[in-house]
């Protein structure tokens, strides 16, 4: 099994964590499709893959974890203990001899000890960083999380019929969107992590 998240620090939108459980045999099979890291390939190209993957895994969960509750967490627990809570409900429904994860943490070897215990799996845990790029089932999971995220953006995207950008605070398109919905509404949108600097930041700047 391998295990990965998509959008844990964009200021819009819900966090993916995806669980991919693939026979050791069909390996093969991922790497003739060309999977690897999803930041590695295009949106197209993830678009393409992931049906291919649902097809070959014996089994997948994906989690999302909307804004409202990140923020709703953030008041009682850090980034680092939401990320262990996500990644056990993954590792809690889906069975496999070793669970791979990459690792939401400094420290890999606590994340894996902490999602092990959060999950009550008798799975092998490990976690490592680059695992999406060092291991083809988590390369896999990290695919469907980051489609089923995309997917969610462009659905915020056409349920508004405005562009809201990729959703980072990095993109001036999502901070440009996120000034004007203040401006025009008087408070930040109900897909946006209230509890982000950047949303404050714009927050304060308007109200």
């Amino acid at each position: 099994m391998g295990a990965d998240e998509a959008g844990k620090g964009p200021v819009i939108g819900s966090m993916f964590v995806a669980g991919v459980v693939i026979d050791e045999d069909q390996l093969f099979d991922l790497a003739a499709l060309g999977v690897k890291d999803s930041k590695l390939l295009t949106p197209a190209r993830r678009e393409q893959l992931a049906p291919k993957i649902e097809n070959i895994a014996q089994d997948k969960y994906v989690l999302e974890v909307r804004p409202e509750v990140i923020d709703e967490l953030r008041q009682l627990m850090t980034m680092n203990e939401i990320m262990v809570k996500s990644f056990s409900k993954v590792v809690e429904k889906l069975s496999a001899d070793r669970a791979i994860l990459d690792a939401a943490d400094v420290n890999p070897g606590r994340f894996a000890r902490r999602v092990k215990v959060g999950s009550g799996t008798e799975m092998e845990v490990v976690a490592e960083h680059r695992a999406d790029k060092n291991h083809l089932v988590v390369a896999a999971a990290s695919i469907l999380a980051k489609v089923t995220r995309d997917r969610s953006v462009r659905e915020i995207e056409k349920s508004l019929g405005l562009k809201i950008g990729s959703g980072y605070s990095s993109d001036p398109a999502t901070v440009q969107f996120l000034e004007n919905w203040v401006k025009e509404h008087g408070d930040l949108p109900p897909f946006a992590r209230h509890s982000w600097k950047t949303a404050e930041r714009i927050k304060a700047s308007f109200i």
